[in-house]
């Protein structure tokens, strides 16, 4: 029997997948909020408010059966200088030296586990001109704590680090540094996590009661801890087990909602690390992966904003690159400002789903929600200065007549406090910032092209009629798909509909040899997760890609703004023909023959050497690949294209090729939409289905389809362009380029 696949999880424990559980499945539905003072000004009080807020979230959250241990909450708070210092000089019987760092550590329970993680601290800091001060034992109640919580929790202590002088921007650097080299020297230490280590914020949370927070961290309830910014969380699981690590804020955002597409994210996150490169972080391909692969969605997306800010980027710009509004399809935005989306979307997919987020990094309290707003966030600034935000109405209790100003953050919309200037900047302030850091418009101009719909015709001959019966025997062209697929979608631009159901067997079940698509079934949005209306609500949705090789997210140049763009991944024989001939434009196109003789090998050693062929063309500088199976023939069997696509993708990523390279499939096995979304969503960036266009051109010829044959292919796409937003909005996913590689799809009946 096979063995259980092991997986890490965010704690450094080895996990197993049991059957249907998956760790890497975390979901939850939470409560959020944050408070900060306006002119930045600590106190106690604004801790005391936060904590209030949280309490009237409970409800929010999942209770135990002990009735004590709660899904995870918690704080991040700006440092509190004053206090740490204070704690240090307890310890140390000195001052910390001008620049310092405070780490909130979760221990393993051992001793000798303790041990090694502190002796990785030890070595870790060595190289980056940074000192361990001191070792405090965090102040807890453990009597507050349910049965399930006491079973798993930590040790918990902080470490005091300090240093001599230096920037900001180094400091926050060196940090993270340390942090990811301690991590992965002690990855396997269960109950190891470091849920802050910063000189700006720090992090208070655990498996209690928001009630019981201020009791099991007895230092927040210490009137000497003040603050001018507090984000506070509840969290709800959903689907999975509460955990320590778990439970938020992380170490600069707390989530309410599901990130859809984070296995694409996590995949393409790693597939871009050899292209990132700052001068902030020279070492940084030491401590891959940068994000984590398992675990929380919201602990990767965390993770990404973390790389980006401390790697340089304007935080509003780092969360605007991750989190987009609906930009594409508005008529009346600002070219400037749609420039500045163009151009970080040919190097960054959305992290899509329902989000609402807030977020701190020690001077900036923010949130933002994704483009469909179905996380609520409200908030009210009161004549002490302080501006609450939270998921609902009334956790901050206030007096009507102190209020300021109040409001709500809406669909794509930002909200910034810069506590170090007293500014209050809303979406329109921040675009105004983005839209002029660089002349993006200028770049795209000059640089990016669109390959328009006046290429959409078919420009030569289709396969002859004895081609064609070949090759709808090899791909399982059937009276049926012509019929019932092809013709609706043909004459009327949309797939047929039917009223009885699907009354075919599952393919593992089938009697019948049936196509490797048939055995991928789509997932879709359930519990917390609501899916998304494709006709009303279009405007958040979009089926653009971009060809050629991406840049390096920390850098904004010009030359990074060459790309092709298209409206959609299905494309036009004229569409296609114009990609062929794009090395005139300074991108060069290769295509690879899928398909191999099985006389001479067989299909794993064909697929291995198409691996080897298309690393091989990247390195070369080639960076479109065009994956065709039309060479068949006597001698000569396809790999099926989903074959193809999945195991080029994934082999390019594991080279640290993918980034520099857009795959493109020419293929006769995909007709229908569920097909090609099988496709994109193992990494194809575009698809060209030859024989579908070579089966209608045979059909308007023999009168089986009635119209012009360039609207008879144009309602083909537009058909299989409308089951594609179908298939996406489902899954909740508003942009191919977050479907793409995501793999939202479950194998029945195949194994690996």
């Amino acid at each position: 029997m096979k063995s259980p696949e092991i997986v890490k999880s965010t704690v450094g424990t080895p996990c197993k997948v049991r059957g249907l559980y998956n760790p890497d499945e975390f979901r939850d539905n939470c409560g959020f909020g944050m408070i900060a003072h306006q002119q930045g000004e600590a106190s106690h009080k604004l801790l005391e408010t936060a904590i209030e807020s949280l309490t009237c979230m409970t409800h929010r959250g999942g209770i135990a059966a002990d009735g004590k241990t709660g899904d995870g909450c918690g704080l991040l708070l700006q440092m509190p200088s004053g206090f740490m210092r204070a704690r240090a000089r307890e310890s140390l019987g000195r001052e910390l030296a001008p620049v310092f760092a405070v780490g909130m550590v979760f221990l393993p329970s051992d001793p000798g586990g303790q041990e090694r993680v502190k002796a990785a601290f030890a070595a870790a800091i060595k190289e980056f001109d940074f000192a361990v001060a001191t070792w405090r034992s965090v102040p807890t109640r453990p009597d507050v704590c349910g049965e399930i919580a006491l079973e798993k929790m930590p040790v918990i202590e902080q470490v005091f680090l300090e240093a001599e002088e230096m920037s900001q921007e180094e400091i926050a650097a060196r940090l993270f540094m340390i942090r990811r080299r301690v991590e992965k020297a002690v990855a396997e230490e269960d109950g190891f996590y470091i849920c802050s280590l910063s000189d700006r914020v720090i992090s208070y949370k655990g498996l209690v009661m928001p009630s019981d927070l201020e009791h099991f961290y007895p230092d927040l309830g210490d009137p000497e801890l003040e603050t001018a910014i507090c984000v506070f969380h509840q969290r709800f699981s959903t689907n999975t087990l509460p955990k320590w690590p778990l439970a938020q804020p992380f170490r600069m955002l707390a989530h309410n909602g599901e990130i859809n597409t984070i296995e694409g994210n996590r995949n393409w996150s790693k597939a871009r690390t050899p292209k990132l490169s700052s001068t902030l972080l020279p070492d940084l391909h030491t401590v891959t992966p940068l994000v984590n692969e398992s675990g929380s969605d919201s602990s990767s997306l965390d993770n990404m904003l973390e790389l980006l800010v401390t790697g340089g980027v304007d935080l509003p710009k780092a969360l605007r690159m991750l989190i987009p509004p609906a930009w594409q399809n508005i008529e009346d935005i600002d070219p400037d400002l749609k420039a500045f989306y163009q151009y970080h979307a040919m190097h960054m997919e959305p992290w899509d789903g329902p989000a609402g987020i807030v977020l701190t990094d020690g001077r900036y309290a923010c949130c933002v929600l994704d483009r469909n707003g179905l996380r609520p966030a409200r908030w009210v600034t009161t004549t002490d200065g302080f501006i609450t935000l939270a998921s609902e109405v009334g956790t901050y209790h206030y007096e009507p007549e102190t209020v300021v100003a109040k409001g709500r953050v809406g669909p794509g919309q930002i909200l910034v406090i810069d506590t170090a200037s007293g500014e209050v900047l809303h979406t329109k302030d921040i675009d105004n910032q983005l839209k002029t850091s660089k002349p993006y418009k200028r770049w795209l101009r000059d640089n990016a092209r669109h390959i328009e719909a006046s290429y959409d015709t078919i420009v030569s001959a289709p396969l002859e009629s004895a081609q064609l019966d070949i090759y709808q025997k090899m791909f399982q062209v059937s009276l049926e798909e012509r019929d019932q697929v092809l013709k609706p979608l043909a004459e009327s631009g949309n797939e047929a509909v039917g009223s009885m159901g699907d009354d075919t067997p599952m393919a593992v079940l089938s009697s019948r040899e049936r196509s490797l698509y048939d055995y991928f079934r789509q997932k879709f949005a359930q519990v917390t997760n609501p899916p998304i209306d494709p006709l009303r609500e279009a405007i958040v949705m979009s089926l653009e890609v971009d060809l050629g090789g991406e840049g390096n997210l920390f850098e904004e140049t010009e030359r990074q703004a060459r790309r092709v763009s298209l409206t959609s991944p299905v494309l036009s024989q004229g569409k296609f023909d114009s990609i062929l001939a794009l090395n005139e434009s300074g991108l060069r196109v290769q295509t690879i023959d899928a398909t191999y003789d099985p006389d001479k090998t067989d299909l794993k050693a064909a697929l291995t050497s198409l691996c080897q062929e298309a690393a091989a063309h990247v390195t070369g500088g080639a960076n479109v690949l065009v994956l065709s199976d039309r060479g068949i023939g006597e001698s000569r069997l396809p790999i099926h294209s989903l074959l193809a696509t999945g195991a080029t993708h994934h082999h390019l990523i594991a080279n640290g090729l993918r980034a520099d390279a857009n795959l493109i499939i020419e293929t006769a096995s995909a007709r229908d939409s569920h097909q090609v979304a099988c496709l994109l969503g193992f990494g194809a960036t575009a698809i060209y289905p030859y024989l579908a266009y070579s089966v209608l051109a045979e059909q308007l010829n023999n009168g089986e389809v009635l119209g012009a044959p360039a609207a008879c292919y144009k309602n083909y796409r537009k058909g299989l362009n409308k089951g594609l937003l179908k298939i996406m909005s489902k899954m909740g996913i508003s942009a191919v380029n977050s479907y793409r590689g995501a793999q939202l799809f479950e194998a029945v009946g195949l194994d690996a």
